[in-house]
C-alpha cells in the first residue's frame, strides 16, 4: 500500500481520527487524536508506507452522523483485511440498522456460524474502521455494553445517538 491521508475531526464524543487510502476508503478510525494509535489498528503488512495529513472524504459523513443523519456513515467505502469469516462478520455489522443492536450470539448466527460466538467477538475487536462498520451495535447476550476499543462512554453515546432503547445501555 502506498500513501494514505489522515485527519482528526472534532466530535461531541471527542477527537475522531480517520485514515483513508488513496481511493478514499477508510482503513481505520477511532475516537482519538493519536495518529499512531489509528495506524496501529492495521496489521503491519497492511499499513500505508506514508501517512500525510489532509482532508478525508469521510469527514462529511462523520459530520452528518453527529447531525443525526446516522446512515451516511454506512455508505462510506471501507477497506478491511481478514479471512472470509471476518469479511462476512464485517458485512453483517454494516447490515445492522441504526437504532438496532445484535448480541454476539446473534452476530455469529448472521455470519452463518452460530457456534462461532468468540469469532463474532473477534470480528468486533478487529474492526479497524470504527463508526463506518458499526461494531458498537453489538452487545453481550445479557444486554450490557461489553467491550469497545474506544471506551464504553463512547459506545453508550453512539447508541444513544442512534436512539437505541435505554434498556440496552446497562
Amino acid at each position: 500500500m502506498t500513501d494514505a491521508i489522515i485527519q482528526t475531526l472534532d466530535t461531541p464524543d471527542g477527537p475522531f481520527t480517520v485514515l483513508e487510502d488513496s481511493e478514499g476508503r477508510v482503513l481505520a478510525s477511532g475516537w482519538t487524536d493519536d495518529a499512531e494509535r489509528i495506524v496501529a489498528r492495521l496489521a503491519d503488512r497492511h499499513r500505508p508506507e506514508r501517512v500525510v495529513d489532509g482532508t478525508v472524504r469521510a469527514a462529511e459523513a462523520v459530520d452528518a452522523f453527529y447531525d443525526g443523519q446516522v446512515e451516511h456513515a454506512m455508505q462510506v467505502p471501507v477497506r478491511q483485511f481478514g479471512t472470509d469469516l471476518f469479511a462476512e462478520g464485517w458485512r453483517q455489522l454494516r447490515a445492522i440498522p441504526s437504532g438496532s443492536v445484535l448480541t454476539y450470539t446473534e452476530l455469529a448466527s448472521a455470519m452463518g456460524r452460530p457456534d462461532a460466538i468468540r469469532a463474532a467477538a473477534s470480528v468486533c475487536a478487529r474492526n479497524a474502521p470504527a463508526l463506518f462498520v458499526p461494531c458498537h451495535r453489538v452487545l453481550r447476550s445479557d444486554g450490557t455494553l461489553g467491550g469497545f476499543a474506544w471506551g464504553l462512554d463512547v459506545k453508550r453515546s453512539l447508541l444513544e445517538r442512534e436512539s437505541v432503547g435505554a434498556t440496552a445501555l446497562v
